[in-house]
């Protein structure tokens, strides 16, 4: 037979009132702290599991975090999530994670399946520069946070990597190695980090004095390996404009670069230098190893998640304000002196 609340305050040696307190994180602050680790372990001690649906009758909280993202496939995006669910899990918040497929109509199907199911409230990755999706949650006042993505209206407190910064970093790491026809392969001009690398991309190579007909923008169709190799391929068809190295949008796309380089009979670093962003995991293992920027994409995870619990508490309001983690680079064996 299950053990009940009641059994569980027996064993505790309290009211039945306190082992509730105690065993709502909403609540927990109410109650002594050793109080607290008593129930819990009595709680712990007769296996007791809460009634979640009652519960979310009687406090209109359903105590899940709905969390939509491009693609989970997509190494980036898991440390990400695994910081959201540390810090959720930490207040008994759960987190369901869905992916979107890069997909606006699919993203909001999603999101309405998730709402209609009582979701506290959203941590979005999936968003593009222009979304309607985000518009309407705004409008809406639904608790939610942006998170690695930002849309051109700020509508939604966001976390982001601090991408301006870090793409200087990279172009001023490539410029101190004597490159001065350095290449850019953008990501996608309907996403936020393509557009921001790109914009920042130009700023560096004017502050440092490169001039911009030496430094080509080529456009990737996706953040994906093939969508890098085929607008690589079309960069370097011109031999006789060949950049000396090449700030890929992505790592992603730095994989497809770097594919494209030994296609065309070329070295890495020898002829080209490369560069990517993000340091997904096992860049450090592919030949030559990626130099790269590092995102903290477990504490940006993190950042989004106590920011959307401090909205869903009302302990602290939040605007539609951007929260920048830096990024630092990673050097590897993927650059080198001209």
């Amino acid at each position: 037979m299950a053990s009940t609340l009641k059994d569980v305050a027996q064993a505790a040696g309290v009211h039945t009132g306190t082992a509730s307190k105690a065993l709502n994180a909403d609540t927990r602050h109410l109650v002594a702290e050793a109080t607290v680790k008593r129930v819990l372990a009595a709680a712990k001690k007769l296996h007791y599991q809460p009634n979640d649906i009652a519960r979310s009758l009687r406090t209109r909280r359903s105590q899940m975090v709905g969390v939509l993202v491009p693609d989970l496939t997509n190494s980036l995006f898991p440390p990400i999530v695994r910081g959201i669910e540390h810090v959720l899990s930490d207040s008994g918040l759960q987190a369901i994670v869905l992916n979107t497929d890069n997909n606006i109509e699919k993203a909001s199907e999603l999101f309405s399946t998730l709402w209609a199911r009582q979701c506290d409230g959203f941590i979005i990755a999936s968003a593009f520069r222009e979304d309607k999706l985000i518009e309407e949650i705004a409008e809406r006042e639904i608790p939610a946070v942006l998170v690695n993505r930002l849309t051109d209206k700020r509508l939604l407190p966001s976390v982001s990597g601090d991408e301006w910064s870090g793409v200087h970093i990279a172009v001023n790491h490539l410029a101190s190695l004597g490159h001065k026809s350095i290449a850019h392969i953008a990501g996608p001009k309907n996403i936020s980090t393509g557009n921001i690398r790109r914009l920042a991309f130009l700023d560096a190579i004017l502050k440092i004095g490169l001039k911009k007909e030496n430094c080509p923008i080529v456009f990737a169709s996706e953040y994906s390996d093939s969508a890098g190799r085929f607008a690589a391929k079309k960069l370097l068809s011109n031999s006789k404009a060949r950049p000396t190295a090449i700030f890929a949008g992505n790592d992603q796309i730095a994989m497809g670069v770097l594919d494209a380089i030994d296609a065309a009979g070329l070295s890495c670093p020898e002829d080209i230098s490369v560069v990517g962003f993000n340091n997904i995991p096992l860049m450090e293992r592919v030949n030559p190893s990626l130099t790269t920027m590092h995102l903290p994409k477990r504490r940006v995870g993190e950042a989004a998640a106590v920011i959307l619990k401090e909205i869903i508490s009302g302990e602290v309001m939040h605007g539609p304000e951007v929260h920048m983690m830096p990024c630092e680079i990673i050097i590897r064996d993927s650059t080198a002196k001209v």
